[in-house]
């Protein structure tokens, strides 16, 4: 029941989000001011839930040294997806023209930020986290990771590469940085400096939906393995390589934290229902 209704909070949260960023699109400034409000409203409607649904404080979104986690997670998004383009601009797959839009690049801001902790909350702090008490990391890891690039399917040039793709590079290597590190910021800013990088800085196709405008104008080209082709270059193989390197790295961390958490045998569940 718990589960239920921290998924229908999130969920909530998010289409309402989605439908007022809609709503405004083409205009920066409002896209900037509700993609900021749809963000900080996640946060506290998953506060809330957690403790009323939990009756505890939701430490993985603790308050204490948000900014700093967060900092963190956004410069290694930042990073990584500026490896992928210059890998892929060293071959000859991506070439800058000028400047673009930073009234574009505003907007994406918001917008981004909002897509990233809404995201993170459902896939991370609901469903991952949830899988995982039950079922142990390595299938919670699994299990969400694909559903996460399924979701991506609906995009508008979503090919089943691209959500294969996705699956690997961001729902594994997501769900491994949760596991490493035991909170929902570090997470949500990789998230958000990997798509802000990719549609606001180099003014590529995130994930199928088409070409941002961003603060270079630019273009890609060559065969989908180099680029990704109309879904961007999260469907390179240098993405899904960078990624599948960063889920090692995160999976490693937490093995050494010890926190992988076992599979639940019938066993262990049965006993941990019996009352002292």
């Amino acid at each position: 029941m718990r589960f239920v209704k921290q998924l229908l909070a999130v969920v909530a949260v998010t289409v309402v989000g989605g439908l007022s960023a809609a709503a405004v699109e083409g205009n920066f400034f409002l896209t900037l001011v509700i993609g900021a409000v749809t963000a900080v409203l996640g946060v506290i409607v998953y506060r809330w839930v957690v403790r009323r649904t939990e009756h505890r404080e939701p430490a993985e979104l603790g308050l204490d040294g948000w900014g700093g986690r967060l900092g963190r997670g956004t410069l290694i998004g930042l990073a990584m997806f500026a490896a992928v383009i210059a890998n892929i601009a060293f071959l000859g797959g991506y070439d800058v023209t000028g400047w673009g839009s930073p009234t574009g690049a505003l907007g994406l801001l918001g917008f981004m930020a909002a897509a990233a902790v809404t995201e993170e909350l459902l896939f991370r702090g609901v469903l991952f986290r949830i899988i995982e008490e039950r079922a142990g990391t390595w299938i919670a890891l699994a299990l969400t990771g694909v559903v996460f690039g399924a979701m991506h399917l609906a995009n508008p040039d979503a090919t089943v590469w691209g959500a294969t793709a996705i699956a690997i590079e961001a729902g594994f290597m997501l769900a491994a940085c949760y596991a490493a590190t035991r909170n929902l910021w570090v997470p949500i800013g990789l998230h958000f400096g990997w798509n802000f990088a990719a549609g606001g800085i180099f003014s590529v196709a995130v994930s199928g939906n088409g070409e941002s405008k961003g603060i270079l104008e630019a273009s890609t080209s060559g065969p989908v393995a180099l680029s990704g082709g109309a879904f961007g270059p999260e469907g390179s193989l240098y993405a899904v390589l960078g990624g599948v390197v960063l889920t090692v790295v995160f999976l490693w961390l937490a093995k050494r934290r010890g926190h992988i958490v076992p599979r639940r045998t019938a066993q262990a569940e049965a006993t941990a229902t019996v009352t002292p």
